[in-house]
């Protein structure tokens, strides 16, 4: 009932992977519906002993004897999916237990998975044709052949994988085999298996096959099970012949085509923090992509015959069962975690998969981001074999050379020892190549000056040499102009820098790269990997350069319009992360590792300086903007001590730009690009003008002269009473356009009114919310709540006290994709605050309900710090505090500060994905700042308590 032993080729014969062999034909009245002994696979192929999995004779014989007491069908059927039932949770206990002991080792578990299916699939089959609809003389035209397919017909199967089944027949269907079928199908879906099936003839299959492109690849895999094994031979030798002969071209094209259309639709990034471990890019469609075009090509069978045929070397095949095997292994204990089957790696589960697989917390960094490092290192090994597969196809003119090829039909002279092949840039003289080992770095330099895309045969040259790149290679001054010339000269850096990373050239020649390859850093803020993060701050400067975002970031483009330190500024780029991954701030750590390797690369003193400060200060300015009140002229002051000069300002903004951009494709928007231009014109013209120009009494002054400019149609004694009920405070800290809105709202109010004003502002991505109201006690928190209920983010913040008693109350706020709200909403949202205010709505309870943390973003730690800072600001003093995000954060902290007595001037509140920064301007309850330690104290527990109540409630 079970593949026989000469059918299952031992682990090592087969390399471990388990492509399960066709069923021996019985003889029979019904060929292949018997069970014969010793047809169990070998022990060695299955990650538990086979009977403990499941003994197919012993359940056959206890099926007989239950049979002995009943003719009817029903009955037949019922106890034959009872009894399979039993032994088939028996069996996946038994794999499940073996994974959990030896959770790496997937090619046996994936093959005893696709046993136990064999089994299963086998016994039914016996029961619909011996039992349930049994034949004495079966005509040739009442025989049926049962073949896996897909994964099943690889025999690679995870726990959860579908069970897809093509039944042949000979001719059209008959009675009977419809009856077969029907009865098969029902018992299987009573087993609860997800079966996919078809019914066909083989010209059927034929014809089908030279229609679709799947299902062709689907009959490229398929495999024989149980039933007529001389009609299951005779597809296969129609396959070849009538099918897969000659068109060869078209399959490949095809698979192609189908990949790079995968690809896009999974993001086209083999970085993705939540990767498809199935479809995604560097994943195991991929690696069956590479081995259906090689068997189609090859008519090989096993993977380890790629070997054999060219395709890899010995080396190159132990890339790819590593690969696969890790992949496997992550999939299967996927599908065991969820118990369904799962390929999307989400964030919950990259730390139950990480446990399972036996990633470990190290100091620094936690077990989740170790697996998911070796995770992308494995998905880059993948994207290499396919590489590799496609050199030899363009040598074979499978492949159309690649479009950007085509069209460029004029080319740059390509230097002594370079060739075009097939539209790529290759290596005339390997072993000539080799003897000047800066020719490896000249080749990527070649790329980028022809435009040509490298050969991967050269690729293979130059990975497989990569032991040439020594310490003497890499303090050699040829060989840092090349690769400061990579970067600096040919206007597509990236290009060249992503290649020399997948490749192992960048972190052999920055041997302290190496640590952030593929280094996944486990938080919602962060896209793409460490090195790849690093590549694409890179690649926005190169668009900068290029005059690509001139109209989008205005101040960066003015900044390299007058010149900088072009080198300094790139190698600060390439080098601001490099410390992380480590215990220490990777701020300082990074910077001490540039002190090292800047003269490496041929800075001289003061570059080296700039770069380390650079380095040691990137998140300065980020900072500042996003986590300070940058109305405040002592933010302004403080930053401006910190950078000191002109040219430090220019380089740290533009660096600070394209690191926000390289975050993610969506981390950057108007909002912080108004925060940084702000925070840049504000210090540059402290820098040149002198700290005297952010004096807060001629701002104020300033603001009151506009203010009357702008309502010069008010009479004067409206005036005066506008300009005059407000405290300094409020003209200094507030732009024109509050000044013009807040004068507005407070015209004739009444002493219980509410007024209300929400305005999108599309140039910031932001909502400004503007509300007037008699001023009273835990006001800033009850907005806040309000606010929160409606489901605003707010990012920034004001509450002033007019001298008359009234609360002018400005928030910022977006929508939950980061955006202003949509216009036609805020009538809805208006009415809801005045709700909430009204205590028609009772906000704490309200926000009960909506304050929870979905199950994919509970996996992620976060500490809480909280800090009381003095000295940030002349009047207030600013409680920072840094913790796990949730929608009810704002409301409790703010609840918190109000039931103390603290009086909240204003809050800047800066989001990091799961993490965020709630910084308050705050003075107690006489209008002192909280000096006392003993009060910081207090006040400290208090606001941990509400966040621990908040966290408790939020995972509820």
């Amino acid at each position: 009932m079970a593949p026989t032993s000469a059918a299952w080729p031992s682990l090592r014969s087969r390399t471990t992977r388990s492509s399960l062999s066709t069923l021996h034909p019985e003889a029979s009245a019904v060929p292949g519906s018997e069970l014969r002994r010793g047809t169990t696979p070998p022990d060695s192929d299955l990650i538990c002993p086979a009977r403990d999995i499941i003994d197919g004779d012993a359940l056959w014989a206890s099926l007989c004897l239950e049979f002995e007491d009943t003719k009817d069908a029903a009955e037949i059927r019922n106890l034959t999916v009872s009894s399979l039932r039993t032994a088939m949770a028996a069996g996946r206990e038994a794999i499940a237990d073996a994974l959990c002991e030896r959770p790496l080792n997937a090619y046996p578990a994936t093959a005893a998975y696709a046993y136990l299916t064999d089994v299963l699939v086998t016994l039914v089959h016996r029961v619909a044709t011996q039992r349930l609809h049994p034949l004495a003389n079966p005509t040739t035209a009442e025989r049926i052949a049962v073949l896996a397919v897909g994964g099943y017909g690889r025999g690679e199967m995870a726990p959860q994988s579908d069970v897809d089944l093509l039944i042949l027949t000979p001719y059209k269907i008959t009675a009977w085999a419809e009856s077969v079928i029907e009865s098969m199908l029902y018992m299987l879906w009573d087993l609860r298996l997800k079966v996919g099936h078809a019914s066909r003839t083989i010209e059927d299959c034929l014809r089908l096959g030279r229609e679709d492109f799947t299902i062709r690849t689907a009959l490229l895999e398929q495999r024989f099970v149980c039933g007529d094994a001389p009609l299951a031979a005779e597809l296969e030798n129609r396959l070849w012949s009538d099918l897969f002969e000659g068109t060869l071209a078209e399959f490949i094209e095809a698979k192609l085509a189908e990949r790079d259309a995968r690809h896009e639709k999974q993001g086209g990034q083999r970085y993705i923090v939540e990767p498809n471990v199935k479809e995604g890019k560097g994943g195991l469609r991929d690696l069956q992509t590479l081995f259906w075009v090689a068997k189609y090509q090859h008519h090989v069978t096993e993977p380890a015959d790629l070997v054999s045929k060219g395709v890899f070397s010995e080396d190159e095949f132990a890339s790819f069962r590593a690969a696969e095997e890790f992949l496997w292994a992550v999939r299967c204990q996927m599908h065991l975690a969820t118990n369904r089957p799962s390929d999307q790696l989400t964030f919950d589960l990259q730390v139950e998969v990480g446990e399972r697989l036996g990633f470990k917390d190290t100091e620094g960094r936690r077990g989740v981001e170790h697996f998911m490092q070796a995770y992308f290192r494995h998905a880059t090994q993948v994207g290499d074999l396919t590489r590799i597969v496609l050199t030899e196809l363009e040598a074979a003119h499978l492949k159309q050379l690649p479009r950007l090829m085509r069209l460029l039909k004029r080319r740059k002279k390509l230097r002594h020892g370079f060739i075009e092949r097939h539209g790529r840039l290759a290596v005339t003289d390997e072993p000539g190549f080799l003897e000047d080992k800066l020719n490896i770095l000249r080749l990527f330099e070649e790329g980028l000056r022809t435009g040509l895309l490298i050969h991967p045969d050269a690729m293979r040259l130059v990975s497989r040499n990569l032991g040439l790149i020594d310490e003497q290679m890499r303090n050699d001054k040829e060989a840092t102009r090349i690769f400061l010339d990579l970067l600096l000269k040919h206007g597509n850096p990236e290009r060249a820098l992503r290649r020399m990373n997948e490749l192992g050239v960048l972190a052999a020649f920055i041997p302290e790269f190496e640590p952030i390859v593929a280094m996944m850093q486990f938080n919602m803020y962060h896209s793409y990997t460490v090195d790849e993060h690093t590549i694409q701050v890179i690649s926005n400067f190169a668009q900068l350069e290029r005059g690509e975002l001139d109209d989008e970031l205005p101040i960066s483009a003015e900044i390299l319009g007058r010149g900088v330190n072009r080198k300094t500024l790139m190698v600060a780029m390439l080098l601001h992360d490099i410390g992380k991954g480590r215990p220490q701030d990777h701020s300082v750590l990074g910077a001490q590792i540039a002190r090292k390797v800047a003269p490496r690369l041929g800075l001289n003193l003061r570059e080296c300086e700039t770069v380390e400060w650079l380095v040691r200060y990137h998140l300065l300015m980020s900072d500042m903007a996003q986590k300070r009140d940058i109305a405040d002229p002592r933010t302004v002051r403080d930053f401006a001590k910190a950078v000191k000069t002109v040219q430090r300002l220019d380089l740290l903004t533009v660096l600070t730009v394209c690191d926000i951009r390289g975050v993610g494709p969506n981390t950057w928007n108007n909002w912080k690009a108004t925060l940084i231009r702000t925070l840049y014109r504000q210090t540059r013209r402290a820098l040149e003008d002198g700290m005297e120009a952010l004096n807060r009494e001629n701002r104020g002054a300033e603001a009151k002269r506009t203010l009357r400019d702008a309502l010069a149609h008010w009479s004067p004694k409206e005036l005066k009473k506008e300009t005059s009920r407000h405290y300094d405070s409020y003209w200094q800290g507030l732009h024109i356009t509050a000044h013009l809105a807040f004068a507005e709202l407070l015209y004739n109010i009444g002493e219980d009114e509410v007024r209300i004003e929400l305005e999108p502002d599309e140039e910031r991505d932001v909502t400004r919310a503007y509300i007037v109201l008699a001023d009273h006690p835990g006001i800033f928190s009850r907005l806040a709540g309000a606010l929160s209920l409606v489901g605003a983010n707010i990012v920034d913040a004001r509450t002033y006290t007019s001298k008359d008693g009234y609360a002018t109350a400005c928030f910022w706020m977006q929508d939950a994709e980061g955006k202003p709200f949509d216009a036609n909403k805020l009538p809805r949202l208006t009415q809801m605050i005045h709700k909430s205010l009204k205590g028609e709505i009772i906000t704490q309870d309200a926000m009960a309900n909506r304050d929870k943390l979905k199950k994919r973003e509970r996996a992620f730690r976060v500490p809480t710090t909280i800090t009381f800072d003095n000295d940030g600001s002349e009047i207030y003093t600013i409680i920072e505090v840094d913790t796990r995000d949730r929608p009810g954060l704002l409301f409790d902290l703010t609840r918190t500060l109000a039931d103390a007595n603290v009086y909240i001037a204003s809050a800047v509140i800066a989001t990091y994905g799961e993490q965020v920064v709630d910084a308050f301007y705050v003075k107690d309850m006489f209008g002192l700042k909280f000096h006392s330690e003993h009060k910081q104290q207090q006040l400290e527990g208090k606001l941990r308590t509400a966040i621990e109540k908040g966290v408790i409630r939020a995972t509820a």
